[in-house]
């Protein structure tokens, strides 16, 4: 018979998960550069060399926060997009909603917003987000997109334009969140935001009906 694995084994295992945890805590908080591996190591309850035993650098730990964190969820809509049998429109709902849910949402969504402001001085850093997410996600919207135009449900469009108007407002709530929303507020609710902004969206790819030909009388 299988045993349970001993309780140190055990914590030994998850570890890897409770660092990325208190990284992303913190680089959400105080951005790349403020946040210290000493800093991850305390917050996670360990110290500082048992963080090495499994990141060598805090870009190691960041690629892998991304790796685990968001990068699943890229990988789970593209396995959505070839199994989906409902419309075009539903499937770009359901992606953005689910990006918002399991993303924007969450404190991977101040992700976005410390790339932007720090990728001059990582540069490094930032082509390996634009690798490992964006690409991955504007080809979501291709595909998604594509398929609207082949089946006739969306009229033809500058696809890799509008996968930037798609993503804009999805990305101005996140980084907003993470930045004025601190001392604003977060002025919309996020779900009447995104169907509002799905709405708008949805309305203007819809390909135009053709009008019916009048039955000519006798």
């Amino acid at each position: 018979m299988e045993t349970a694995a001993h309780p140190r084994q055990r914590r030994k295992e998850e570890r890897p998960a409770e660092l990325m945890a208190a990284a992303l805590e913190l680089f959400v908080e105080k951005g790349f550069v403020g946040t210290r591996l000493e800093d991850v190591a305390t917050r996670a309850g360990v110290s500082k060399g048992t963080l090495y035993l499994y990141f060598d650098s805090k870009e190691a730990l960041f690629k892998a926060v991304v790796q685990e964190g968001i990068v699943p969820v890229l990988e789970a809509g593209a396995g959505l997009i070839d199994s989906f049998e409902g419309s075009s429109a539903d499937l770009l709902h359901t992606l953005l909603q689910v990006w918002w849910q399991k993303i924007g949402n969450t404190h991977l969504g101040g992700i976005p917003k410390l790339i932007i402001s720090e990728a001059g001085n990582f540069p490094e850093l930032a082509a390996y987000y634009n690798e490992a997410v964006i690409v991955r996600g504007r080809d979501l919207m291709r595909r998604t997109l594509q398929r609207g135009i082949d089946s006739g449900e969306f009229r033809a469009v500058n696809i890799e334009i509008v996968i930037d108007v798609l993503f804009a407002p999805v990305l101005m709530m996140m980084i907003w969140r993470y930045s004025l929303g601190l001392c604003c507020g977060n002025s919309h609710d996020p779900e009447i935001y995104l169907n509002t902004h799905l709405d708008l969206a949805l309305g203007g790819l819809a390909a135009p009906v053709a009008p019916r030909q009048r039955r000519k009388t006798k």
